[in-house]
């Protein structure tokens, strides 16, 4: 070991009595130094800007800085490992050629030195040049201390760590090419072609099982991604000693073939023994079972959340079946392909792999189309032709083997995808049980697959069948529809096209006609919804029975309506109102009613629209944020009475609000107050929560003035509230929420951008004038001695 830090020394020495360590050393400052600073001076001028447009300005609220700062796509780092490929090549060009090239590879060879000695030596020597080069950056990072409020100092660490593995992965490619020729350009050429290779190859060949699994693991680059988002996985770690140890097996075998004579095929065997070694114990130390995680992030932001993690421990009985199926003329097609399949297992899958390893994957490549599917826009694309000529036609397109896709009749015996529009599809099997994770129209693989609620609603309805929350709507009084498209309706809600839906959600959604059927006692909720006409007395007397035994429900009316739902709620202490609630405003029509959230609403989910609000009303200059549009609401008046609890969730302002009696008209002349027609000033709720012990059972009902503000047209207005109703009745059971409930520490920059700027300036060009001046006085120094 003293031998090979002796030749690390060594090297260092030449490395500094040379121009080529200085001015690369220079180059690295005023590069990292130019992108560091003129992206702190950015992000702080965009701080300022928004300070003067918000007066009570107290921090950037959930945006955390550090992340945005150095993070993909566009953070310093990036570009940092973008360019790093061009620094390595200079520094070991002349690693072994210029020992040829001086005389003193004999003497060395002469030595009672070994030649791993030798080959650990110099590359000990560069190592230790990285570690000069990456405290340039740690330098410049340790000053995000000064600049920004609780920096997440986690993420710093695992970004160096990264950077440096690839760095040494890269002098161990140029110590071996400087191995093969005495020529150093010639070493510097051919290393920079090697790592531009390796660092770009990620793109080639995806389409190929084999070809794709190959240039996935020679992509130096791809394995610092996790350590760029601040988690380290030994599976990346060994990865980079993995490729560490093959190039400097590789030298040690070209070294040691100048010394000897043997014939090609010990010379070739050596060369095998060495990447089987390397292929081998990275494999098996890559292996989900093998692979330790360290998640350095404040708030462990990339791992999944304690509620999910809870329901995949639950499923502990054995593996669990994920099986992709791809329609190659459905929606979302392209993303199922075969070139996107490392991307599928990284982002989709890994994070659930930390936690549950014996997963096993599969894949169903077939086409089918029908006009149902898009409405036929892709009939119009290739008009005449049949499923297999379309079939042909978009396999060119996306350059795959259309030969690998079956007709949907060769597996629709096995599984029907018709309720599920033929999209590109994820069916889990977990003990026989099997369960779908649907896919969207987004733009990348994470937003076009599950999300993590989505994933974890999922797995807890295979881990636990019993618990799948169920809710009906009643139908027999022209109620709002589930299935239909128009504008009143309430289908985009529970949609499964929405990744926010309470389908998507672990929710069972169906309608009833009570006029035919019986409501069921294990149902979570029974959902009455605007209904236009009297019900009938088998209708009346289901409802009331079911609300007598003590059926959990929800009562959905309208202005103009009210006598329709009266006769239910009154035996709950409740009542709608005669008239309408208008609000005048600049900006809408009279009935567009704003009510504001009361401390009800947060407790009663854990939703993150919901926390917000709470979090708002922390604030010290509270603005009137904490509202919710109703288009057209009935007002609610409720009375204490024993044994039950009764909380408004949504209130309106009674100094803007009041109860119109009599006809409304909205679009001609202003809505005036008029206490002789009846009308009633004051603050009233126009959604109530009410619990209230029957028997044996806990009650929980919720009483909405209003259904169009869940409607397809207006459901994003409201899908706060109402799903967190919905969690309310299943014991917040589902969804399972997977949210960070904390705000970002490090959300505040420190400095105003004068400060940003006069630190651009001594980073870029007065640290860098003194380290230059530094190497003239070292290298004149030395060239005199």
């Amino acid at each position: 070991m003293k031998m090979v830090i002796q030749i690390a020394k060594a090297e260092l020495r030449n490395l500094f009595y040379s121009p080529v360590a200085w001015f690369l050393t220079i180059s690295f400052l005023v590069l990292f130094a130019w992108m560091y600073t003129t992206q702190l001076y950015m992000m702080v001028k965009m701080q300022e800007a928004y300070m003067e447009i918000k007066p009570d300005f107290k921090d950037l609220g959930p945006f955390p800085l550090t992340m945005a700062f150095f993070m993909p796509p566009n953070g310093v780092l990036k570009l940092v490992l973008e360019n790093l490929y061009l620094f390595i090549p200079l520094l070991t060009m002349g690693l072994m050629g210029r020992e040829t090239q001086m005389g003193t590879i004999k003497l060395l060879y002469s030595s009672p030195v070994k030649l791993r000695q030798i080959v650990g030596g110099k590359f000990l020597g560069i190592m230790v040049y990285n570690i000069l080069l990456v405290s340039i950056a740690g330098v410049f990072m340790f000053t995000f201390f000064f600049f920004m409020r609780s920096p997440d100092y986690g993420l710093f660490i695992s970004s160096v760590l990264g950077l440096f593995l690839l760095a040494c992965a890269y002098t161990a490619i140029g110590l071996f090419v400087s191995s093969l020729t005495s020529y150093q350009i010639l070493a510097a050429l051919g290393t920079f072609l090697i790592v531009f290779v390796l660092s770009k190859i990620d793109g080639l060949w995806q389409k190929y099982d084999i070809l794709r699994d190959i240039t996935y693991f020679f992509y130096l680059p791809g394995r610092t991604s996790r350590m760029m988002k601040g988690l380290i996985a030994t599976k990346d770690i060994v990865y980079y000693a993995m490729m560490v140890f093959m190039f400097l097996g590789f030298t040690l075998i070209r070294l040691k073939s100048l010394r000897e004579s043997k014939p090609w095929y010990v010379k070739t065997l050596r060369v095998v023994m060495v990447v089987m070694i390397t292929i081998s114990v990275g494999y098996f130390l890559s292996l989900p079972v093998t692979t330790k995680y360290w998640d350095l992030t404040a708030g462990e932001r990339n791992t999944i959340h304690p509620n999910t993690k809870k329901v995949v421990a639950d499923l502990n009985e054995g593996p669990m079946e994920v099986t992709l199926y791809v329609n190659l003329l459905g929606g979302a097609a392209q993303y199922g392909l075969p070139e996107w399949r490392n991307e599928y297992l990284n982002k989709v899958w890994e994070k659930i792999l930390r936690f549950k390893t014996d997963i096993r994957f599969k894949y169903v490549y077939y086409y089918y189309y029908d006009k149902s599917m898009d409405g036929g826009a892709l009939a119009e694309i290739f008009p005449g032709k049949n499923n297999e000529e379309m079939a042909r036609e978009m396999a060119q397109a996306f350059y795959v083997n259309v030969k690998k896709f079956k007709p949907y009749s060769a597996i629709r015996d096995s599984i029907d995808l018709d309720p599920e529009g033929q999209r590109l599809l994820i069916q889990l099997s977990y003990k026989g049980r099997k369960e779908f994770l649907r896919t969207y129209n987004g733009s990348e693989v994470e937003s076009t697959f599950a999300t993590e609620e989505n994933m974890a609603a999922a797995f807890k309805r295979l881990a636990h069948p019993e618990s799948i929350p169920r809710i009906l709507y009643t139908s027999d009084n022209l109620e709002r529809s589930l299935w239909r498209g128009g504008e009143r309706e309430h289908h985009n809600f529970m949609s499964k096209q929405f990744s926010n839906g309470l389908y998507n959600l672990g929710f069972d959604v169906d309608s009833i006609s009570l006029e035919k059927e019986e409501i069921p006692s294990n149902i979570t909720a029974l959902v009455v919804a605007d209904p236009k006409t009297a019900f009938s007395e088998t209708v009346y007397r289901k409802i009331k029975k079911y609300m007598d035994d003590g059926g959990n429900i929800v009562f959905m009316g309208e202005p103009g309506k009210q006598e329709l739902l009266n006769p239910l709620i009154r035996d709950l202490g409740v009542q709608m109102l005669d008239g309408n609630l208008v609000e005048p405003t600049w900006h809408e029509k009279p009935d567009m009613v704003n009510p504001y959230y009361t401390r009800a609403a947060p407790a009663l989910a854990d939703e993150i629209g919901l926390w917000q609000v709470s979090e708002k009303w922390k604030e010290e200059y509270f603005r009137d944020t904490a509202k919710m549009l109703m288009p057209g609401v009935a007002a609610i008046s409720y009375t204490d009475s024993i044994g039950s609890v009764k909380k408004p969730l949504l209130l309106t302002v009674g100094t803007s609000t009041w109860i119109k009696k009599g006809k409304l008209v909205v679009d001609s002349a202003d809505v005036k107050y008029s206490q002789e027609d009846g009308d009633v000033k004051g603050s009233f709720p126009t959604v109530l929560q009410l619990t209230r012990q029957v028997g044996n059972r806990q009650q929980k009902a919720a009483i909405y003035g209003d259904a169009d503000f869940i409607n397809n047209m207006r459901w994003k207005n409201g899908e706060v509230i109402n799903r967190a109703v919905y969690s309310w009745m299943t014991e917040n059971a589902y969804p399972v929420y997977a949210f960070p409930y904390v705000w970002p520490k490090d959300n505040l920059f420190l400095i105003k951008p004068r400060t940003a700027k006069i630190f651009h300036i001594a980073s870029v060009w007065i640290l860098p004038s003194i380290l230059l001046i530094t190497a003239i006085v070292v290298l004149v120094r030395r060239k005199r001695k």
